[in-house]
């Protein structure tokens, strides 16, 4: 201000406006040598989350159309493990865990796979060897011809022509019926139906019984069963505890570990209609009314003959590249401590169901956690969203990892939560070893029922068995068998749906999910919230939230 001005004004008013001035000049300095802050509303959005389930619960919003946008790409083709086929679908998976703002991981391997090659067919000849009708070995359901044609995984190469006997499912009980018929499949082929427990164990029982080849029918609405034939638990067959990683070591065909581990006899999945076109053709005694259900058969008798089988089946074996892809939250206390989800992304056909429900729902809690990390929130303990591959191989994109991760495992790994078909039809339905059920009984109380308006899940699931109904794990087949089984890692697996028909079919498609399975998608979402918040529990939890006077009870029992 200028001297003459200043003289022009009264005493006081020069000492107020000096003050000012010495104030404003302050102000300036302090504000100079402050470092610049965030907004306060942006600072506000990094404070701690105080409730980080109620937060995860709050993200649901549109979380049904993200679900159902993700498995509609997941399953926009087939997605076989080791083929050029299953690039699309991981990529997709790993675009999204990126998307999300997580760390990412793969992992490579290559195991030994199984194929079919080209020389595969199938025949109906006279007891005098002429031919008497061609028979398709084509998925009458696969009207597009898009999909690898149904076939066992790791039966041998091989052929028959001989006599075919009806064996119904192909259990002990149903060969001890046809011994009291006087009726052996020794040196014949045995046609039996789907629904004898695990396909390898029916053609492993059968060619104890001497037959010479299994086919296995599929279903009257057209879907025929792919699947391996395997025995001896799950992982690549050539490195059984260790790692198929590249340049891994590997036993010899020779070996007697692995030659026990694979089926004597070929085997090939066929449909209904060709089944039916066999056993039409046998003679020998009446069909047990109680077998005549399964097929529908209206004619024939159990055999053999007079009609002779021609069988043979090429396989293809080779060693293929899979990926594991892993989507990785470090924790901020306890970071050495695992809470590993898991689900796998290949699939025999196109997977809306088997597997893809679970990996569409496994994207969106990558997609809700990414929104918490934002948010301010990081777990106390690390999680690990894992995407499997070649799982229907006999779990070995997870057998894998395990084994090559073990000592890791057994020593950090807090649970393993897995969901492998999270939506195959009607009703909730979990298995788990014990110290973990009290946890999950919880947590349905707080996921609304995705079925029944003003209900939560623990109300439907309770009123569905008459009681809280948890399965022991002690089956082999989704990826939980190696972590509980060979690394003891505490594990969960969750589903909604008792069984699904179009199981490893052609029938396994988005269009049966939209118009059947789940067309709002509300039960991917429950299961979404089921799995997502057991995660956060054992992740954010002081003190991790097991109850061994559970486990013990059950021991007891």
């Amino acid at each position: 201000m200028p001297h003459a001005v200043l003289a022009r004004l009264p005493p006081g008013s020069v000492r107020l406006v000096i003050a000012f001035g010495l104030l404003l000049l302050f102000s300036l300095l302090v504000l100079r040598r402050r470092p610049a802050g965030p907004p306060a509303k942006a600072a506000a959005a990094r404070l701690p989350v105080r409730d980080p389930a109620a937060l995860f619960l709050s993200l649901s919003a549109g979380g049904n159309a993200s679900i159902a946008a993700d498995l509609r790409a997941l399953t926009a083709g087939p997605h076989l493990a080791g083929t050029p086929a299953a690039g699309p679908a991981a990529a997709h998976v790993l675009g999204r865990l990126r998307a999300a703002g997580l760390q990412t991981l793969t992992r490579e391997y290559a195991p030994l796979l199984s194929y079919p090659g080209r020389a595969s067919s199938l025949a109906l000849l006279r007891s005098d060897g002429s031919p008497l009708a061609r028979l398709s070995l084509e998925e009458p359901a696969d009207e597009g011809r898009r999909l690898v044609p149904p076939y066992h995984a790791y039966a041998p190469s091989g052929g028959a022509v001989a006599e075919a006997v009806f064996v119904n499912l192909g259990r002990e009980e149903d060969y001890a019926a046809l011994e009291r018929l006087g009726v052996g499949v020794r040196g014949r082929v045995a046609v039996a139906r789907r629904g004898g427990g695990y396909r390898g164990g029916v053609v492993a029982r059968a060619a104890e019984k001497g037959a010479v080849a299994v086919l296995i029918a599929g279903r009257a609405d057209g879907g025929v069963e792919r699947g391996v034939v395997l025995l001896g638990g799950p992982g690549d067959p050539l490195t059984p505890g260790w790692a198929a990683a590249g340049g891994a070591e590997r036993l010899g065909f020779d070996d007697e570990a692995v030659k026990r581990r694979f089926p004597k006899i070929p085997s090939m999945p066929v449909s209904a209609e060709t089944a039916l076109a066999i056993i039409r053709s046998l003679g020998g005694p009446s069909i047990p009314a109680e077998w005549q259900a399964g097929l529908g058969v209206d004619a024939g008798g159990v055999g053999p003959g007079p009609t002779l089988v021609n069988f043979t089946y090429q396989e293809d074996r080779k060693f293929e590249k899979i990926h594991d892809i892993f989507g990785v939250i470090k924790g901020s206390q306890e970071p050495d401590r695992y809470v590993i989800l898991g689900n796998h992304r290949d699939a025999w056909t196109y997977g809306a169901v088997d597997p893809n429900s679970g990996t569409a729902s496994l994207l969106d809690i990558a997609r809700r956690l990414g929104i918490m990390l934002q948010s301010g929130w990081k777990p106390r303990r690390s999680i690990i969203l894992c995407s499997w591959d070649a799982e229907e191989f006999g779990m070995i994109g997870s057998t894998e990892w395990v084994e090559e991760n073990l000592a890791d495992l057994q020593s950090k790994a807090v649970a393993y939560l897995n969901v492998d078909c999270a939506v195959q039809g009607v009703g909730f339905f979990a298995g788990s070893t014990p110290q973990l059920d009290k946890l999950l009984v919880d947590i349905t109380r707080q996921v609304k029922d995705p079925d029944v308006m003003g209900k939560m899940v623990h109300d439907t699931w309770n009123e569905m068995n008459g009681g809280i109904s948890i399965e022991r794990l002690a089956r082999t087949d989704s990826d939980f068998a190696p972590f509980l089984h060979h690394a003891g890692i505490p594990s969960v697996d969750l589903y909604y749906g008792k069984e699904f028909p179009g199981y490893h079919t052609a029938l396994d498609s988005y269009n049966w999910m939209e118009k059947h399975g789940d067309p709002l998608f509300l039960r991917h979402l429950a299961i979404t919230e089921i799995w997502g918040l057991l995660a956060l529990r054992l992740a954010d939890d002081p003190v991790l939230p097991f109850d061994y006077q559970v486990y013990a009870s059950q021991l007891q029992d």
